[in-house]
C-alpha cells in the first residue's frame, strides 16, 4: 500500500474536484495545484500551494510552461524503492508527489465547435497535462494518477479503509485508464490535424485514423463457436444508438444478437408511427406500423412467421404488457424498446432467457461505418439519406395514389436495412414479402413473392421497393406478375428507359428516389 502524502491537482473538468480535494485534505494530504484549479480550491477554504510557488519558477508563455519542471516530474517519477532515486531527490530537496489528479484541455469539444480555427485548436493542445499523466502512470508502482472524476469517490473510500493509502491494484487500474486517456487525446489531435488539407481546410477523412472503443463484454464466441469475440462500445456513443443499451434481463448477449439487434433498432427507429421490426440473420423478416404496438407486432410477425422464430424484435414506443405477452407466444431471442413498462417487464420475467433491452430513442448516427478487410479498413459515412414524398420522381404515365406513396415510402425505409440485392413487397403499412441477399435481383424478387405466398399473404395491389436500380426489365416483369401496382427504386440504370417502358406496358406506377441503399 502506498500512503498518499502529497497530491498535485490540475484539472480542466472541475466536476467534483472541490469535494475530492476536501477529502484528501481530511487525510492530511498536502495539496499542490495550478492556476484556475488552485484559485477554486482556495475559494473553497482549502490550503493549497500554487505550482509557481512550489517550483520557485513562475508560469510563462501565457501558461504554456508551468508544470514542466524537475521539481514536479522528479517528484512524480522517482522510484521509492531505488536508493539512488531517493538520494537524488534528497540532494535536490524535492519531495515526492504521490497522487496526480489531471484531466486535459477540452481539445475534442473545441474542434467540434462550428467555426473553430486552427489557431484555437492548437492552443487547446495540452502539453504539461499529458506529461504529468504519463509520468505518474509510468510510475504506478508508487504513484496514483486520476484522470476521471468518476474515480474520486472510490479513491476516498479506499483511502478511508487503508489509513490514507491506495493499493497496487488500484494504482495499476488507474494507470491503465490514464494511458488510454492520453492515447485518446493524442488520437483526437492526430485525427484533426491530418484531416486538414494544404489550405488548412477540413476534409472528411484524416490521413491517419485513430479510433478508441471500450470493451463492454467478452463473449462466449463470435459468429461461430470456434471464433473468439468481444463487444466494444464507442467512448461517446451516438445518441439513440444500440451502444447505449441497458439490459433489463436475460442471458448475456451474443455476437450475433448484437449485430442483429443493431439492424432491428436502426430500422425501427426510422419510423415516426408506432412500429415493430423483426430481424433474423441480419435481415428484416417483418416490419409494420399501426395505431398500437400490438397490432404492429402481429402484422410484422405475419409477414414470415417461420423466419420470425428466434428473431430479434424491436419497437419504437414504450413496450406495454399486452404487446409483451403477444411476443412471448413464440420463441424470441431479444426484445428492444425505448422503455419497457412495468407490466411488460413482469410478463418478460416469466421467460428469463429472453434478453430485454432498453435503448434511448433519439436521432443520431455513427460518424463512420467500418468494414474490415485483409490488411485494411474500409471507412464511409453512414447511410442517412431520407426520402419523403416531395423527393419522389414519378417517371411513368400512371402516377401513384396518396395511399401508394405512403406504402412506397414505408417499403423504401425497410429496403434500406435488407441485405442487397433487396426486394420488399408492402401494403397497408406492413411488409408482405422480403427477398434478401441474392446475387440476382430477379431471384430476390422471386423469393419475396414466394415468402408472401408461403405466409398466405396476397400481393395483389402491393407496392414494391428495390434497394438499387433494375438493370433489366425482367425484375419489373416478376414483381408486377406477382401483383405489384407501384414500384420505388433509385433509378440510374443505363436501361432506365427500358425499365420505365415495362412499367408503362404493365400499367403500374414507378417512382425514382435518386438514392441507392446497398447494404452488404
Amino acid at each position: 500500500m502506498a500512503v498518499i502524502k502529497q497530491a498535485l491537482i490540475s484539472v480542466s473538468d472541475k466536476t467534483g474536484i472541490v469535494e475530492f480535494a476536501r477529502g484528501l485534505d481530511g487525510f492530511g494530504v498536502t495539496l499542490v495545484s495550478t492556476g484556475g484549479t488552485a484559485k477554486l480550491l482556495k475559494e473553497a477554504g482549502l490550503k493549497v500551494t500554487e505550482v509557481a510557488d512550489y517550483t520557485g519558477f513562475p508560469e510563462m508563455l501565457d501558461g504554456r510552461v508551468k508544470t514542466l519542471h524537475p521539481r514536479v516530474h522528479a517528484g512524480i517519477l522517482a522510484r521509492r524503492d531505488a536508493p539512488a532515486h531517493m538520494a537524488a531527490l534528497g540532494k535536490a530537496a524535492i519531495p515526492t508527489i504521490d497522487l496526480v489528479v489531471v484531466n486535459l484541455y477540452p481539445f475534442g469539444a473545441t474542434v467540434a465547435r462550428p467555426g473553430c480555427t486552427l489557431a484555437e485548436a492548437i492552443e487547446n493542445i495540452d502539453i504539461g497535462g499529458p506529461a504529468m499523466v504519463r509520468s505518474a502512470a509510468k510510475n504506478c508502482e508508487h504513484v496514483a494518477v486520476v484522470t476521471d472524476p468518476a474515480d474520486y469517490a472510490p479513491i476516498l473510500t479506499e483511502m478511508a479503509a487503508a489509513a490514507g493509502a491506495l493499493g497496487a491494484d488500484t494504482r495499476f487500474r488507474l494507470a491503465q485508464k490514464a494511458f488510454s486517456h492520453t492515447a485518446q487525446y493524442d488520437g483526437a489531435i492526430s485525427n484533426y490535424l491530418t484531416a486538414l488539407d494544404a489550405t488548412r481546410s477540413r476534409t472528411r477523412f484524416p490521413q491517419r485514423l485513430n479510433l478508441q472503443f471500450e470493451r463492454v463484454q467478452a463473449m462466449r464466441y463470435g459468429e461461430n463457436p470456434h471464433q473468439e469475440a468481444a463487444f466494444y462500445r464507442d467512448l461517446r456513443p451516438a445518441p439513440g444508438s444500440l451502444g447505449a443499451y441497458r439490459q433489463l434481463q436475460g442471458k448475456e448477449l451474443s455476437y450475433n444478437n448484437i449485430a442483429d439487434a443493431d439492424a432491428a433498432w436502426e430500422c425501427v427507429k426510422s419510423f415516426g408511427e408506432p412500429a415493430c421490426v423483426i430481424v433474423k440473420h441480419a435481415n428484416p423478416c417483418g416490419a409494420a406500423i399501426a395505431d398500437s404496438l400490438t397490432d404492429a407486432y402481429r402484422k410484422a410477425h405475419a409477414t414470415d412467421p417461420t423466419s420470425a422464430f428466434g428473431g430479434i424484435i424491436a419497437f419504437n414506443r414504450e413496450l406495454d404488457g399486452p404487446t409483451a405477452r403477444a411476443v412471448l407466444q413464440q420463441f424470441v431471442e431479444v426484445v428492444i424498446a425505448p422503455v419497457i413498462a412495468p407490466d411488460a417487464a413482469q410478463a418478460l420475467a416469466g421467460k428469463p432467457g429472453v434478453r430485454a433491452l432498453e435503448v434511448p430513442l433519439a436521432p443520431g448516427a455513427n460518424d463512420y461505418d467500418f468494414k474490415r478487410v485483409g490488411g485494411g479498413l474500409l471507412v464511409q459515412t453512414p447511410d442517412t439519406a431520407v426520402v419523403d414524398a416531395a423527393g419522389l420522381n414519378a417517371v411513368t404515365r400512371v402516377k401513384p395514389t396518396a395511399a401508394q406513396v405512403a406504402d412506397l415510402l414505408f417499403a423504401w425505409r425497410v429496403a434500406k436495412f435488407v441485405k442487397s440485392n433487396a426486394i420488399v413487397f408492402c401494403g397497408g403499412g406492413r411488409t408482405l414479402g422480403v427477398g434478401a441477399g441474392q446475387m440476382s435481383r430477379v431471384d430476390s424478387a422471386r423469393i419475396a413473392a414466394f415468402k408472401a405466398e408461403s405466409a398466405g399473404l396476397a400481393l395483389t395491389g402491393a407496392v414494391v421497393a428495390s434497394d438499387a436500380f433494375f438493370p433489366f426489365r425482367d425484375g419489373v416483369d416478376v414483381v408486377v406478375g406477382a401483383g405489384a401496382r407501384a414500384i420505388i427504386q433509385p433509378g440510374g440504370s443505363l436501361r432506365d428507359e427500358e425499365v420505365v417502358a415495362a412499367a408503362d406496358e404493365h400499367g403500374v406506377a414507378m417512382v425514382f428516389t435518386g438514392y441507392r441503399h446497398f447494404r452488404h
